[in-house]
């Protein structure tokens, strides 16, 4: 049974924050309510004052320009991510992972700024994103200041947010060329968390073909996501092909730190990781030879 609480509706970023800065840690930011008001309802997160932002039109968007970057406000629905012409033109692995994420009617009205902050470790936005080095802008009562995303997540369904800031934007800068991304997760059904998810980066030097840059990014296997970054430097400088993407994802998986739950055992979920590093990689090889 969800307790009592105060209800705020601020139709600015201001006064989101002013709010926030007056309760503080008695106070919750709702932007969609699909992870928190579970969470209220098992009376595992029980706020004095609830904040919703859901009303703060000017973090609905998403833009795009060669200097800047894409940018995408705060409450954007999932299912405008996964829609938007602009997103599947130029960032299409983040259209693919909202396919992937729950349902059409929690895509609907659940956004990505909030799935972010929820913080779980098992969540799909995350990983795509730090793999093509997304940064978050947050703001508060006293200022804004921009984050790597890499660095959003401190541990599980915890964040480097104060507790007077918001999370306003997302980040992600134009891929270099000849760059491919790929997202791919291990789930018990369609739509369900990720067991173990990869997203991977990869980016040839033009001529010779080598990988110049790459960025692995595991799901589900640490308190947050995480960069495997040994498993990163074995491609970066090579020629990448099946046996070199085999020995990373390998590497991948030993800097895994998965722990068992009722969904499968931490050897399991090592072994996970193999396989999804191994296809995410080969896909997003694919892509960059094609760009």
């Amino acid at each position: 049974m969800i307790k009592e609480f105060e209800y705020f509706a601020p139709k600015t970023v201001a006064e989101a924050c002013s709010w926030l800065s007056q309760y503080k840690e008695e106070a919750k930011v709702i932007a969609g309510g699909q992870s928190l008001l579970i969470l209220m309802g098992q009376g595992l997160v029980a706020p004095e004052y609830l904040i919703d932002i859901k009303g703060i039109a000017d973090l609905d968007y998403i833009n795009f320009d060669d200097k800047e970057g894409l940018r995408i406000g705060a409450l954007t629905t999932h299912r405008a991510v996964e829609k938007s012409p602009l997103i599947r033109n130029g960032f299409s692995v983040l259209s693919e992972m909202e396919l992937m994420l729950a349902t059409v009617q929690t895509r609907n009205w659940g956004t990505i700024g909030g799935n972010l902050c929820h913080a779980d470790p098992t969540g799909d936005p995350a990983p795509p994103l730090i793999a093509m080095d997304a940064k978050v802008k947050l703001v508060g009562s006293s200022g804004e200041r921009v984050a790597a995303l890499e660095d959003f997540s401190k541990d599980y369904f915890e964040t480097i947010l104060q507790a007077d800031e918001i999370l306003t934007e997302i980040q992600v800068p134009k891929p270099p060329p000849h760059t491919g991304t790929a997202y791919m997760k291990f789930a018990l059904m369609e739509g369900d968390a990720a067991i173990v998810g990869a997203a991977v980066s990869i980016t040839l030097e033009p001529g010779s073909g080598a990988c110049n840059d790459a960025r692995i990014v595991l799901g589900g296997v640490a308190p947050v996501p995480l960069r495997a970054k040994r498993a990163e430097q074995m491609l970066v400088g090579k020629k990448v092909a099946e046996d070199l993407m085999a020995e990373a994802a390998q590497v991948a998986s030993g800097e895994a730190r998965p722990t068992s739950d009722m969904h499968a055992s931490a050897e399991y979920k090592r072994e996970l990781v193999k396989v999804f590093v191994k296809r995410a990689a080969r896909q997003a090889l694919e892509r960059a030879r094609k760009t």
